[in-house]
Protein backbone atom coordinates (compact mmCIF):
# COMPACT_ATOMS: atom_id res chain seq x y z
CA UNK A 1 0.00 0.00 0.00
CA UNK A 2 1.71 3.12 -1.18
CA UNK A 3 -0.09 5.46 1.23
CA UNK A 4 1.05 3.49 4.27
CA UNK A 5 3.18 5.66 6.53
CA UNK A 6 5.50 4.66 9.35
CA UNK A 7 6.12 7.15 12.12
CA UNK A 8 9.51 7.58 13.85
CA UNK A 9 8.35 5.27 16.67
CA UNK A 10 7.47 2.50 14.21
CA UNK A 11 3.67 2.95 14.11
CA UNK A 12 2.06 2.42 10.72
CA UNK A 13 -0.92 4.29 9.30
CA UNK A 14 -2.97 2.64 6.60
CA UNK A 15 -5.92 4.78 5.39
CA UNK A 16 -9.00 2.63 4.83
CA UNK A 17 -9.63 4.20 1.42
CA UNK A 18 -6.30 2.93 0.09
CA UNK A 19 -7.25 -0.72 0.59
CA UNK A 20 -8.40 -2.07 -2.82
CA UNK A 21 -12.18 -2.33 -3.05
CA UNK A 22 -12.01 -5.94 -4.22
CA UNK A 23 -10.54 -6.78 -0.83
CA UNK A 24 -13.41 -5.21 1.11
CA UNK A 25 -17.08 -5.93 1.41
CA UNK A 26 -19.06 -2.73 0.73
CA UNK A 27 -20.37 -3.08 4.27
CA UNK A 28 -17.09 -2.45 6.04
CA UNK A 29 -14.03 -0.23 5.79
CA UNK A 30 -11.25 0.30 8.27
CA UNK A 31 -8.03 2.11 9.04
CA UNK A 32 -5.56 1.22 11.70
CA UNK A 33 -2.42 2.38 13.42
CA UNK A 34 0.00 -0.33 14.45
CA UNK A 35 2.64 0.14 17.10
CA UNK A 36 5.07 -2.36 18.57
CA UNK A 37 2.61 -3.66 21.16
CA UNK A 38 -0.82 -2.27 20.29
CA UNK A 39 -3.18 -1.67 17.37
CA UNK A 40 -5.81 1.08 17.30
CA UNK A 41 -8.43 0.53 14.59
CA UNK A 42 -11.28 2.64 13.24
CA UNK A 43 -13.99 0.48 11.68
CA UNK A 44 -16.94 1.71 9.60
CA UNK A 45 -19.84 -0.72 9.32
CA UNK A 46 -23.02 -0.23 7.31
CA UNK A 47 -26.34 -1.20 8.87
CA UNK A 48 -26.76 -4.97 8.66
CA UNK A 49 -23.05 -5.79 8.44
CA UNK A 50 -22.33 -9.01 10.32
CA UNK A 51 -18.96 -9.99 11.70
CA UNK A 52 -19.13 -13.80 12.20
CA UNK A 53 -18.06 -15.50 15.39
CA UNK A 54 -14.35 -15.27 16.12
CA UNK A 55 -12.01 -14.71 19.06
CA UNK A 56 -8.76 -12.93 19.83
CA UNK A 57 -5.71 -14.11 21.72
CA UNK A 58 -5.79 -10.98 23.88
CA UNK A 59 -8.48 -8.66 25.21
CA UNK A 60 -10.29 -6.34 22.77
CA UNK A 61 -11.69 -2.95 23.81
CA UNK A 62 -14.43 -1.54 21.55
CA UNK A 63 -15.71 2.05 21.72
CA UNK A 64 -18.78 2.89 19.60
CA UNK A 65 -18.38 6.49 18.47
CA UNK A 66 -21.51 6.54 16.34
CA UNK A 67 -24.32 4.04 15.76
CA UNK A 68 -24.94 0.74 17.54
CA UNK A 69 -23.50 -2.77 17.51
CA UNK A 70 -25.19 -5.90 18.83
CA UNK A 71 -22.70 -8.46 20.16
CA UNK A 72 -23.28 -12.09 21.04
CA UNK A 73 -20.85 -13.05 23.80
CA UNK A 74 -21.00 -16.04 26.12
CA UNK A 75 -24.68 -16.69 25.41
CA UNK A 76 -25.70 -13.05 25.92
CA UNK A 77 -26.82 -10.33 23.53
CA UNK A 78 -25.18 -7.00 24.36
CA UNK A 79 -26.04 -3.81 22.50
CA UNK A 80 -23.31 -1.16 22.55
CA UNK A 81 -24.56 2.31 21.57
CA UNK A 82 -22.93 5.64 20.80
CA UNK A 83 -20.51 6.61 23.56
CA UNK A 84 -20.38 3.17 25.15
CA UNK A 85 -17.41 0.85 25.60
CA UNK A 86 -17.29 -2.95 25.62
CA UNK A 87 -14.33 -5.03 26.77
CA UNK A 88 -14.16 -8.53 25.33
CA UNK A 89 -11.98 -10.94 27.34
CA UNK A 90 -9.16 -12.84 25.69
CA UNK A 91 -10.13 -16.04 23.87
CA UNK A 92 -13.85 -15.20 24.23
CA UNK A 93 -15.84 -16.18 21.11
CA UNK A 94 -18.03 -13.32 19.90
CA UNK A 95 -19.86 -12.02 16.84
CA UNK A 96 -21.50 -8.70 16.04
CA UNK A 97 -24.08 -7.00 13.85
CA UNK A 98 -24.34 -3.31 13.02
CA UNK A 99 -27.85 -2.20 14.00
CA UNK A 100 -27.32 1.05 12.11
CA UNK A 101 -24.45 2.68 10.25
CA UNK A 102 -21.69 2.52 12.85
CA UNK A 103 -18.22 3.86 13.54
CA UNK A 104 -16.31 2.02 16.21
CA UNK A 105 -12.79 2.13 17.54
CA UNK A 106 -11.07 -1.07 18.62
CA UNK A 107 -7.89 -1.49 20.62
CA UNK A 108 -5.98 -4.75 20.29
CA UNK A 109 -2.92 -5.71 22.30
CA UNK A 110 -0.99 -7.23 20.57
CA UNK A 111 -1.83 -5.98 17.06
CA UNK A 112 -3.95 -8.25 14.84
CA UNK A 113 -1.62 -10.00 12.43
CA UNK A 114 -4.60 -11.14 10.32
CA UNK A 115 -5.49 -7.53 9.50
CA UNK A 116 -1.93 -6.61 8.71
CA UNK A 117 -1.19 -9.61 6.48
CA UNK A 118 -4.70 -9.65 4.91
CA UNK A 119 -5.65 -13.16 6.06
CA UNK A 120 -8.84 -11.97 7.81
CA UNK A 121 -11.17 -13.36 5.15
CA UNK A 122 -14.34 -12.83 7.19
CA UNK A 123 -13.80 -9.05 7.10
CA UNK A 124 -13.60 -9.18 3.31
CA UNK A 125 -16.79 -11.19 2.88
CA UNK A 126 -14.98 -14.46 2.19
CA UNK A 127 -16.51 -16.46 5.06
Amino acid sequence: MSDQRTTPNGAKHIPWDTIPEEELTPLLHRQFVVGKDVMFARVLLKKGCIVPEHQHVNEQVTFVAEGALKFWIDGEEIVVRTGEVLTIPSNMPHKAEALEDTVDYDIFNPPRADWINKTDDYLRGQK
